[in-house]
């Protein structure tokens, strides 16, 4: 009775349930059942979510590193940078899809070999973590939500107060490095350029293109975005210092990374790097002169070793900030072309 009863969109309700749930016989059943699940897949779309971890002889550490971040990740990639032990096998094990280099290339050759696998796999956010147990996985969903929201290019793990047990010879290196990195852009000071846990989003995989071989690319990279108008979030990361896999030394690191650091805000920002040479150069110059002059006044002799020092200065600082102001308009002609 209650079917008798029906008006016509009830009718059509009743066909448009049957055509979904697959009820053969009716006109435009395989056509309404094609497109009802298109748009339960529009709508059931979830991001590509793919972890990288560029690794050198970490054979202890990395499968269980692998292990863990399949928890929170569709994809583990590692790039076996040359490692003599056995990485690569564990990784594989452990579930991870592994590319190896022949040889040991640098952290940023490896760091730029997953970021090309990211873009041609289509992959919505990049985790970038190490592979020594440092980072741990269970921050990943919280680093990739700004990212999935849309609220942010670049994500930023932060190793910093009650959130890091850095040690405090680190802190002081780290800071060094972050106040380097930040003269290198015009758009301030991040609280930690160093850290190598990050995400990026599928723009920034775009625009972004990684160049540095060595440990300096995290800085290249922060750079890269910060001129590409990409925005940038910080959160606070847990970090372990009780296992240091690293293959150099914290004070080579550090070292390695300040000279790529200055080479980098010499290429990016030459009559700031340039002129702040030059100044001190010329302010120096003129503080000995004045010594100069009143070192004559007062005994009737000229200070010959002074003299010649205060004349070296002044050279080098003005032919520095003539060489910053050529750089900077050559900057800003290829830019312009």
């Amino acid at each position: 009775m209650g079917m008798a009863k029906a008006d016509n969109g009830d009718v059509s309700t009743h066909v448009e349930a049957g055509a979904v749930n697959g009820i053969e016989g009716m006109p435009g059943t395989e056509l309404m059942a094609e497109s009802s699940r298109n748009t339960m897949s529009r709508k059931t779309h979830a991001p590509k979510i793919l972890a990288a971890i560029p690794a050198y002889n970490e054979e202890l550490a990395i499968g269980s590193v692998v292990l863990k971040a399949l928890k929170y990740v569709d994809e583990v990639v590692v790039v076996d940078d040359g490692s003599t032990d056995g990485t690569a096998e564990v990784a594989e094990l452990a579930g991870a899809h592994v590319i190896r280099h022949a040889r040991n290339l640098g952290k940023g050759m490896a760091i730029r070999t997953a970021w090309l696998y990211a873009r041609q796999n289509g992959t919505d956010a990049l985790v970038l973590l190490d592979g020594d147990h440092q980072h741990k996985t269970r921050d990943i969903p919280r680093l990739v939500n700004p990212i999935v929201e849309g609220r942010a290019d670049v994500v930023l793990g932060v190793r910093w107060g009650k959130t890091s047990e850095m040690p405090s010879y680190r802190r002081v290196g780290k800071r060094v490095l972050d106040y380097a990195t930040s003269a290198g852009t015009k758009n301030g000071m991040v609280t930690d350029s160093q850290c190598g846990y990050r995400v990026y989003s599928r723009k920034a995989l775009r625009v972004i293109e990684p160049s540095e071989t060595g440990l300096g690319i995290e800085s290249q990279m922060l750079v890269e975005a910060q001129e590409r108008g990409l925005r940038i979030q910080e959160m606070p990361i847990a970090a372990r210092y009780d296992v240091d896999g690293s293959t150099v030394t914290p004070g080579r690191h550090g070292v390695g990374v300040l000279g790529r650091v200055t080479s980098l805000v010499s290429e990016k920002r030459p009559l700031f790097f340039f002129g702040i040479s030059g100044a001190v150069l010329l302010t120096a110059a003129a503080l000995l002169g004045i010594v100069v002059v009143e070192t004559f006044y007062s005994t009737g002799e000229l200070a010959v070793g002074y003299s010649f020092v205060v004349v070296m200065f002044a050279i080098l600082g003005s032919l520095s900030v003539f060489i910053g102001i050529v750089l900077n308009t050559m900057k800003r002609l290829m830019a312009r072309t």
